[in-house]
């Protein structure tokens, strides 16, 4: 089943990772009022997985959906990290994405895409969020470092474990789907070329946004395209600086991401187009695109987004945006401008 059929109000979710205390200490009550804001304002697509907070996004979503039939929303997590009970003190190291998630739940968390931790991995979400069933599952961050044998080393072993594992729920109906939640295009192309893999659709974070799309224009859109994969884009506003955060990457945006910023809202403050509706509306020209699932930690947050969604951007913003090289000449853009 491809995550276009699973869509049941239209294809803006939630990502869920600033519940996990990404950057800062999220407070109970506003992390609750979050999730309940996005259930207010339609949204019906969510988005989680164990790394994010060491289980503590999970468990924060599972409790608001708990007010909320499961049958009235498409609930997505992620396996390759099991979260242990052994506490952890002192700094953590959690590779490119670093303290992102120093605030989270001090428990350890293990690297494991074998068969046996796929499915370790699901029941504990399913514990977490106290649901019957995840509709779909990414295979997390298997592209954190991309090049070397450690990484061709972890690739099989989700190949031999976490890829046939998902493989075999998906057809005997425990899960809808499963794909890869990774931040780089290269193992989504691998996958994609893997004759003996069969997945349905892949997270995509911060690969597919205004201010980075080159490289999977070329090669993995088409791809994706060919085999009918959908892809979920992620990280749409590139860690917050297009939201009117300084963080691109996990980490304080260089003075020539700022600078290109810059250009985007300034050409944006001209059109009166919000630079949010920009990035989604992006995001979503692509037809190999079927859903876009911001982050947000603070309900006014989800509301900007919905109405990112609606606004109306006119063509001649889209065309200057393309004259000035701001996005590539390749890109598909909404109005077909």
């Amino acid at each position: 089943m491809t995550i276009r059929d699973k869509l049941l109000a239209g294809p803006l979710g939630f990502g869920t990772a600033p519940l996990g205390n990404m950057f800062r200490d999220i407070p109970e009550d506003e992390a609750a009022a979050t999730v309940e804001a996005a259930w207010a304002q339609g949204t019906r697509f969510f988005d989680t997985a164990p790394f994010y907070g060491a289980g503590l996004a999970e468990i924060r979503l599972g409790k608001i959906l708990a007010n909320h039939p499961r049958d009235e929303y498409t609930l997505s997590t992620k396996v390759g990290r099991i979260v242990l009970d052994e506490v952890e003190t002192g700094a953590r190291e959690f590779g490119e994405k670093g303290g992102v998630f120093a605030h989270g739940r001090p428990n350890k968390v293990i690297n494991d895409y074998s068969e046996k931790g796929t499915y370790q991995s699901i029941e504990d979400s399913l514990k977490r969020m106290n649901v019957g069933h995840i509709d779909f599952v990414w295979v997390h961050d298997i592209a954190q470092d991309f090049y070397g044998d450690e990484w061709l080393a972890m690739f099989e072993t989700a190949r031999t474990g976490a890829f046939r594992a998902l493989d075999r729920m998906r057809d005997e109906g425990v899960i809808k789907g499963w794909g890869l939640g990774v931040n780089k295009t290269e193992p989504v192309e691998i996958l994609l070329g893997l004759s003996n893999a069969r997945p349905d659709a892949t997270l995509l974070a911060g690969r597919y946004t205004l201010l980075d799309h080159a490289h999977a224009l070329q090669r993995l859109m088409p791809a994706a395209a060919e085999r009918g994969v959908d892809i979920v884009v992620g990280g749409p506003y590139s860690s917050g600086i297009l939201a009117g955060g300084a963080n691109f990457e996990y980490q304080a945006a260089s003075p020539e991401i700022i600078a290109r910023v810059d250009r985007i809202k300034a050409l944006a403050a001209k059109h009166e187009v919000p630079v949010k509706a920009a990035a989604v509306q992006f995001a979503l020209a692509h037809p190999a695109v079927a859903a876009v699932i911001p982050g947000a930690s603070k309900p006014s947050r989800i509301a900007e987004d919905h109405a990112a969604l609606k606004a109306v951007i006119p063509v001649d913003f889209w065309r200057e945006m393309r004259q000035q090289g701001l996005v590539s000449p390749d890109a598909p853009l909404p109005g077909n401008a």
